[in-house]
């Protein structure tokens, strides 16, 4: 039979679920089944999926689909997995970014195949979901030949896939969160700074978003370390001396992150051949040492 069609089910109707579910019968893939303890969430992604059908319960969903992804918060897939009395011939996949296969355990000792289908992508909100995933890369852990389907399944989604091992889960995670979540950190940080002259925050990120899109699409189209800009980049150890001064004075707080970050992109700059070891070696020093003068 071909992959598409392997009956698909759902446990957990959130964002990520239901964006799943609406994609992946876009492309073909029938979805059967779903259950969700809140009702109204299993109803939502039951109007947006034609012939899927509302389960009393997980085990209904369990054996009505081959595949089941249990999309469920992170922290109860293993016990909604070890309710369950899984079958041989099933496959059980969870989309949790920093968990592996052995959550799944319960589903492995009953003889069914486990994997992991991780989008990497941030989901705001279920539109967002739903528009976002598309074009994603996919985080696969699996044996075969289930993992070939979830290669599939990230391809008809338009999108790329990479195969992590267990072990490399959680670094595999972090990085997202460097990547997504710290970045809404430090915007937030460049908007306290605007508040310093008393613009709002919602004026400030207005202002600062086609800059955050320039760097994106530079980093895009020039890469690392090439597009890499700004006083570090320049070696400008005096405007980084002002910075320190003006944030230890005005918003202290900001000191430690300016400073650490700092200190980490150096070596970009050196690799993007703009400073020389003795200029990298003049900021590091000039960054360490300074500190917050005594606060009142």
């Amino acid at each position: 039979m071909g992959m598409k069609m392997l009956k698909t089910g759902f446990i957990g109707a959130g964002k990520v679920g239901t964006a799943l579910a609406v994609l992946l019968s876009r492309k073909g893939y029938p979805v059967a089944a779903v259950y969700d303890q809140i009702h109204a969430a299993a109803e939502r992604l039951h109007d947006l999926v034609s012939d899927c059908r509302i389960m009393a319960n997980s085990q209904q969903v369990a054996e009505t689909s081959d595949l089941v992804f249990i999309t469920t918060p992170d922290g109860v897939i293993e016990q909604v997995t070890s309710q369950v009395k899984w079958t041989h011939g099933k496959s059980i996949v969870h989309c949790s970014g920093a968990d592996s296969t052995d959550i799944l355990k319960k589903a492995h000792e009953d003889g069914a195949a486990v994997g992991v289908f991780h989008p990497l992508q941030t989901f705001a909100g279920l539109q967002q979901a739903i528009e976002n995933m598309p074009g994603s890369t996919f985080a696969i852990e699996a044996e075969e030949p289930l993992c070939t389907t979830l290669k599939e399944m990230a391809q008809a989604l338009g999108g790329s896939y990479i195969q992590l091992k267990a072990s490399d889960k959680v670094a595999y995670h972090a990085a997202a969160v460097f990547a997504s979540n710290y970045l809404v950190t430090l915007v937030k940080i460049s908007a306290d700074l605007w508040r310093t002259f008393s613009i709002p925050s919602d004026q400030a990120i207005k202002a600062l978003l086609p800059l955050m899109r320039g760097t994106l699409h530079n980093i895009e189209t020039i890469g690392l370390p090439q597009c890499l800009t700004g006083p570090i980049a320049r070696g400008d150890t005096g405007t980084i001396r002002k910075h320190l001064n003006d944030i230890s004075d005005k918003t202290p707080s900001l000191l430690n992150p300016y400073k650490e970050l700092g200190l980490q992109t150096i070596p970009i700059a050196l690799a993007k051949g703009t400073i020389d070891k003795k200029q990298a070696n003049e900021m590091e020093m000039l960054i360490k040492n300074t500190h917050t003068r005594g606060m009142p």
